[in-house]
């Protein structure tokens, strides 16, 4: 059985409604369709010190989330958009995920090597596209492996108060887009499970 891990980078507290948990839960779902059980983590609502390192001293709850996304075969980092970028809480787990460069197993790897990665967005503004590269490039640099077509999201319209939560429905290229995201990151778990990289030592 294959576990994914979804970190919501909304900036919301709980309980507030997220547009970003919404589109997770969908996700969720959809890996679950292709025997992938997950959870989700609001990192918000955690005490994620700033800074690169995997652990940043008394009180950073980043370790905790850290353990946890080590033990996931497949990473979701789901933001909004803000202002064209991901939200700051994004950016921060991003900063804490650099960790992991120096993070490596007895062969050399980064302990990140064999875990996918699968990215969503929403926001009623443009920047989806520029989201979905920025944090790919982070999260491939990590060590994480990308599938193909490995993200989805939602632009609603601009300068309206519309979001993501308030659809009564979810549009049918993003339930489209979130199938193929599942089964393609299904199938490449599974794949790095049975056959991990060669090691670097």
């Amino acid at each position: 059985m294959l576990t994914a891990l979804a970190l919501n980078c909304t900036l919301s507290p709980s309980p507030a409604g997220s547009s970003t948990q919404k589109m997770i839960d969908e996700v969720l779902a959809a890996l679950g369709k292709h025997d992938v059980t997950g959870d989700s983590v609001r990192v918000v609502d955690h005490d994620v010190r700033p800074g690169v390192e995997a652990d940043m001293g008394p009180g950073d709850e980043w370790p905790a989330i850290r353990r946890r996304l080590l033990a996931a075969d497949i990473l979701l980092l789901a933001t909004p958009t803000w202002m064209g970028h991901p939200s700051s809480v994004a950016q921060r787990v991003l900063e804490r995920i650099d960790a992991e460069l120096s993070e490596t197993d007895d062969e050399g790897r980064p302990l990140t090597f064999g875990k996918v990665a699968v990215v969503a967005v929403v926001g009623n503004e443009d920047g989806a596209h520029k989201i979905v590269a920025d944090v790919f490039q982070g999260l491939n640099d990590a060590g994480f492996t990308v599938p193909a077509q490995g993200s989805v999201y939602w632009n609603g319209e601009a300068m309206q108060g519309v979001d993501y939560k308030d659809l009564d429905r979810t549009p049918d290229a993003v339930a489209t887009t979130t199938a193929t995201l599942a089964a393609n990151a299904a199938h490449l778990a599974r794949l790095l499970g049975a056959q991990q990289y060669p090691g670097k030592a």
